[in-house]
């Protein structure tokens, strides 16, 4: 395989893991279809058991990240609903305000979930505090899972 293909592939991916951590792209999508066409034109077995396992740690990562920040929100309170208004306005805050505006939509939707819901300011706060928190995790775990299949395809990709 070229060189170039490789580099190519390799920004696919880096713009994957972008893609995480900005959820505008699908992140774990790009890196798993790169991957698949690397093991493609690679066809080797050796190039299929790394998209195997890259596969299987992203998988893994994808898993993890729902159910960890979901028991801890469950854990502390907060219901699933408020973290999707909290998403919804996030997406408007994107559009509305560049740059910030997912993250400033996705709080405002949160604290005024938790607030009809609460009553309270400290304890609206609080749980839109948890929710920042869990979707932090979230974010986390599957950007290291991502990294992970990239790293591993890196080193097949130098050793191959």
């Amino acid at each position: 395989m070229s060189t170039g293909v490789e580099v190519l592939l390799g920004l696919v991916m880096l713009v994957g893991l972008v893609g995480i951590v900005v959820p505008v792209l699908p992140g774990t999508l790009l890196i798993l279809a790169a991957l698949l066409v690397w093991a493609i034109l690679d066809a080797s077995p050796a190039g299929w058991v790394v998209f195997a396992v890259a596969t299987l740690l992203l998988v893994a990562a994808g898993v993890v990240k729902y159910a960890w920040p979901g028991r801890r929100m469950r854990d502390a309170g907060v219901p699933g609903r408020s973290v999707v208004f909290g998403g919804l306005l996030g997406i408007v805050g994107f559009f509305v305000v560049p740059v910030v505006g997912l993250l400033l939509g996705f709080l405002l939707g949160t604290y005024l979930a938790e607030a009809a819901r609460r009553r309270t300011h400290r304890d609206a706060w609080a749980s839109t505090v948890h929710a920042t928190k869990a979707v932090g995790l979230s974010i986390l775990v599957e950007l290291f899972g991502a990294l992970l299949a990239v790293a591993l395809w890196l080193g097949a990709a130098v050793a191959l």
